[in-house]
């Protein structure tokens, strides 16, 4: 969608409004992948009022591809392109690529007023979450009038980076993650190591249940600390652990399995004893 064409508002209900307003817009693909050397990416937005057939969206990747061979698109302009693109949510594909894209605050653009924004340790979840399924975070920022980032964006990214710096092996390159999210920790995976992203510490042990493998050692990401572990059918209890936590705003531990971390939380549920009254 072009708003300021004359023809974008009307192209829904005048033929001869739609035509001229998908040549141009054609036109526009055309010239941004001519003469601007080799794009990776085409990310479409804001498909209405059009579906596929009203954008002629077909012809319109057939010319992407001749342009640009290795060039992947998104499913904005109504076909299923290369990847998915959920929007304020995140929801991972299971057979193709995806990425949440997600603002700061609740504005896509600059917004004055909205002083909504998100904490990093909201934006490090998020990201812990995407990683879990290998999606990307496409995290908006809406610059200012005169094209400076937001003070509240720099806080925020700029200590999301710095726990990056730390952690940024548990994050980056990560394999899909069969551990799910618990009341108060993610969890991402490469190869055998598990890593256990702790938002809510509770203290000198945290426990993980249902862990179907046996555990090899355990450390803290941020500094390298050895973590000491018991290891019960239900459950591996990490302990000896600072009581504040030792990392901000989240603390990862990294635990080495034996094979590729798998967990069961219905067979706690189902083979633990239950208690008589």
């Amino acid at each position: 969608m072009d708003w300021h064409h004359p023809d974008g508002a009307r192209c829904a209900t005048d033929e001869a409004a739609r035509r001229r307003f998908v040549d141009y817009v054609h036109g526009e693909i055309r010239e941004l992948l001519t003469n601007y050397g080799k794009i990776d990416i085409l990310w479409y937005d804001v498909a209405w009022p059009l579906d596929a057939k009203g954008w002629e969206s077909e012809k319109m990747n057939e010319m992407v591809f001749q342009l640009q061979p290795e060039i992947i698109v998104n499913n904005r302009n109504k076909l299923d392109g290369d990847f998915a693109t959920p929007e304020q949510r995140i929801q991972a594909e299971q057979k193709r690529a995806w990425e949440s894209c997600m603002t700061m605050n609740d504005s896509w653009g600059y917004q004055t007023t909205d002083d909504n924004w998100k904490t990093p340790k909201t934006i490090v979840r998020n990201l812990v979450t995407c990683a879990h399924g290998t999606g990307n975070y496409l995290l908006n920022i809406g610059p200012k009038p005169d094209g400076g980032i937001p003070e509240e964006s720099v806080r925020i990214l700029t200590a999301v980076g710095k726990w990056l710096e730390r952690n940024g092996k548990s994050i980056y390159d990560t394999d899909v993650c069969q551990p799910g999210r618990s009341s108060f920790a993610g969890f991402t995976r490469k190869g055998n190591t598990l890593y256990m992203h702790v938002h809510f510490w509770p203290g000198e042990t945290v426990a993980l249940a249902g862990l179907m493998n046996q555990v090899k050692s355990a450390h803290l990401v941020a500094t390298g600390a050895p973590v000491k572990f018991e290891q019960e059918k239900f459950r591996v209890r990490f302990t000896g652990l600072p009581g504040k936590a030792p990392d901000d705003p989240v603390t990862t531990l990294a635990i080495e399995c034996d094979g590729e971390p798998k967990q069961d939380t219905d067979f706690v549920r189902n083979e633990r004893p239950r208690l008589k009254a």
